[in-house]
């Protein structure tokens, strides 16, 4: 599998729906493969994430002109109904951690979907795994806290490819974290994506990278991928 960026953009766009085209489009020139956002979450009447129909189609339609693929976390079945009939063959979905735990009825609904899910479990704090296997099924390595700090980082695999994880959700300041899960064979980086750390709008914004930042994350991390395939 390539190396995959996913900019999670969630609610970074801080209700202004305005800000989507430009958020996907600086996604896009950093280098990310996938543009996320989260549907479902805070999503009620008059809540700072409540996107309709019309909205998803600037989403989809942004990111097909950028060249970046759409992808959602599922929080809800109501979401999970709106992306289903959603007039867009999606490729991928995502899980949140809290969806693990809150709602697997849920989780098990979307995997049914046969889409490429990424699973994060910063949540799952029980032995094993949450979901029997499926070809569908990737999880990704997360610690739910916002910001993580370096030191709150447990159990991070030695080696990713004899792992249950295909990748790494981080929620850390800087991007070290991320280099180094990309050095111990991560597939897949899912990194916070934001055009201005400063906003206190959501906690989101102080753990996630600008612009500038993710584009020289996806540099590193890809040269430092290709040192890997030369068996270095």
């Amino acid at each position: 599998m390539a190396l995959t960026f996913i900019a999670e953009i969630g609610l970074n766009h801080n209700g202004n729906f305005g800000l989507l085209p430009e958020l996907i489009r600086q996604a896009s020139l950093a280098g990310a493969d996938i543009a996320k956002f989260q549907l479902g979450w805070r999503a009620g009447e008059g809540e700072m994430n409540q996107l309709t129909k019309k909205e998803l189609k600037v989403i989809v339609d942004a990111c097909e002109y950028y060249g970046v693929e759409p992808m959602f976390s599922i929080f809800t079945e109501e979401a999970l109904e709106t992306i289903k009939t959603f007039d867009y063959d999606f490729t991928h979905y995502k899980i949140a951690s809290r969806t693990v735990v809150d709602n697997p009825e849920l989780v098990e609904k979307v995997l049914d979907e046969g889409k490429e899910t990424f699973v994060s479990l910063g949540f799952w704090d029980r032995e094993g795994l949450p979901f029997e296997n499926r070809d569908n099924l990737n999880y990704l390595f997360c610690i739910s806290k916002y910001p993580c700090l370096p030191n709150d980082i447990k159990n991070f695999p030695e080696d990713f490819s004899s792992s249950p994880y295909i990748g790494y959700s981080d929620h850390t300041i800087g991007t070290e974290a991320v280099l180094l899960a990309v050095a111990r064979g991560a597939k897949v980086i899912e990194k916070h994506f934001t055009l201005d750390k400063s906003d206190t709008t959501i906690r989101d914004h102080a753990l996630s990278t600008t612009p500038d930042e993710f584009g020289e994350m996806v540099k590193n991390a890809r040269a430092i991928s290709r040192l890997l395939d030369l068996g270095v």
